[in-house]
């Protein structure tokens, strides 16, 4: 007569719990390097959006290259200054323009977030909105500025006068 652990029986069931505890390690271990690998994409996604931000910023405030026109648009609506300047249709004006394009794409493509956009250009955004020929230009579907027109429809208008 054999004892018990010496049975067949005994050594399946043995094998079946085995098979099960290496089974869920592996799920458990799978599940902690998913949750590490989603972690590690959050952070980096965070740190690749501040890039653009930062370099954004920096292409926009620092430079030099946005400042004229960024003067001109920052004044009262019906400004015959701007309408000028929409009527010219200068590399300038539309090197600006493009430049909103390439922010508002980034925020759609979520490479940068609403907030971020926001956060760092809806005062320039809101002088845009204020002048009417601005609008009327950016609206034109010839003229390409989508991701800029559909941005400022979707965003609302800073309140303040």
């Amino acid at each position: 007569m054999s004892t018990p652990c010496g049975t067949l029986e005994f050594w399946k069931d043995v094998a079946a719990i085995a098979s099960s505890v290496v089974t869920a390690l592996g799920f458990v271990g799978g599940t902690i390097t998913l949750c590490v690998g989603v972690l590690t994409y959050r952070r980096n996604s965070r740190a690749e959006r501040a890039k653009w931000a930062r370099q954004l910023f920096e292409k926009f405030y620092e430079a030099d290259r946005y400042k004229k026109i960024r003067q001109k648009l920052d004044c009262g609506a019906d400004d015959p200054a701007v309408a000028e300047l929409v009527a010219q249709e200068g590399s300038g004006f539309t090197d600006y323009l493009n430049f909103f394009e390439l922010v508002t794409f980034l925020a759609r493509s979520e490479q940068l977030s609403r907030s971020d956009v926001l956060s760092l250009f809806k005062y320039y955004l809101d002088c845009l909105r204020q002048h009417p020929t601005v609008m009327k230009y950016v609206r034109d579907k010839s003229k390409g500025f989508e991701q800029l027109r559909d941005f400022l429809n979707e965003t609302e208008p800073d309140s303040a006068p």
